[in-house]
């Protein structure tokens, strides 16, 4: 039987707009029931699976029905992490009382906060089956491969599929559609998250300069990925993407800006978002995404990054 679980959330918070909100294999498009979440993933431990169907009560407090073998406060936990409701949002508040620009942002997507991959473990291996492919053939491919080789949910009436344990993605020798270096760097994560090396608790508290570097070791995780890794995975809130050419030219439209910023004035810039420039960084490229902020090779002076790869696009 599932568990039932409430959560409390502080400040301002909208399941239905997390439960739209487009990232890694998701579409990003609303569903008809966006006022409930369902979620099937492999739990921190790396051991166990948990599915969980959220609600949100009148109160703002999250309803939630867990089901899985995971460790119930495990499980908890990282539904938390996901949903981006484990942090004191004073300081996020106050960011945008701070700069105009993100306040406005702020009230015309209320209670929209980053919806993060399920781990860091899953966030490695999209960014490995995601490489040079469109995002709704990943999707289609993660999907397969999770109902080969993960855990299947029932969760309010739709089916569900969570992704393998690392344990049991070593013991995929080929799957369809990948081949056989993609499948040596997924095996590639599935060791670096038995081994620890994706470990959230570890990885989060982490300087960035030093994350980002330790996530390089694995293969298939460059710069862009790795980054993707760290910001949209661990939770942490005040990570800056920069070399991003979707973040500048959001930053460019909504500040009214002549031309696209560089790093050093996209540093500047997010001075005030402090201690959240994270959030900050995924709100304007969610707000740009939606009002069709597109950005071109010559106004960026950057090459483009992949659709797949823009951190919350």
């Amino acid at each position: 039987m599932p568990t039932q679980i409430t959560i409390p959330v502080d400040g301002p918070f909208s399941l239905s707009a997390a439960a739209s909100f487009g990232f890694g294999p998701y579409t990003g498009r609303p569903h008809p029931d966006a006022d409930v979440m369902r979620l099937a993933f492999v739990a921190d431990d790396l051991d166990s699976y948990a599915g969980a169907v959220v609600r949100q009560d009148p109160d703002g407090a999250l309803a939630v029905e867990l089901h899985g073998d995971a460790r119930c406060q495990v499980a908890v936990n990282q539904i938390k992490r996901i949903l981006s409701v484990d942090a004191d949002v004073t300081g996020w508040l106050a960011a945008g009382r701070a700069d105009p620009v993100l306040g406005r942002i702020q009230g015309e997507y209320p209670g929209l906060r980053p919806v993060l991959f399920h781990s860091p473990y899953e966030a490695a291996a999209w960014a490995v089956l995601s490489q040079r492919r469109h995002r709704a053939q990943a999707t289609a491919l993660r999907r397969r491969l999770a109902e080969a080789a993960g855990a299947t949910f029932e969760l309010a009436g739709q089916i569900e599929h969570a992704f393998p344990l690392p344990d049991s993605l070593l013991g995929v020798a080929s799957f369809p559609g990948i081949d056989e270096q993609r499948m040596a760097r997924l095996h590639g994560v599935a060791r670096a998250a038995i081994d620890g090396r994706l470990d959230v608790v570890g990885l989060r508290p982490m300087p960035a300069d030093r994350a980002l570097k330790w996530l390089q070791q694995i293969s298939g995780l460059g710069p862009l990925y790795s980054r993707l890794v760290y910001l949209r995975s661990t939770g942490v809130t005040d990570g800056l993407a920069l070399g991003e050419p979707l973040l500048a030219g959001c930053l460019r439209h909504f500040y009214g800006l002549a031309k696209t910023p560089d790093d050093e004035t996209i540093v500047r810039l997010a001075e005030p978002w402090r201690p959240f420039r994270t959030w900050a960084g995924v709100l304007f490229r969610v707000a740009g995404d939606r009002a069709g902020v597109k950005v071109e090779q010559e106004q960026s002076g950057r090459r483009p990054a992949s659709r797949q790869a823009r951190l919350g696009a």
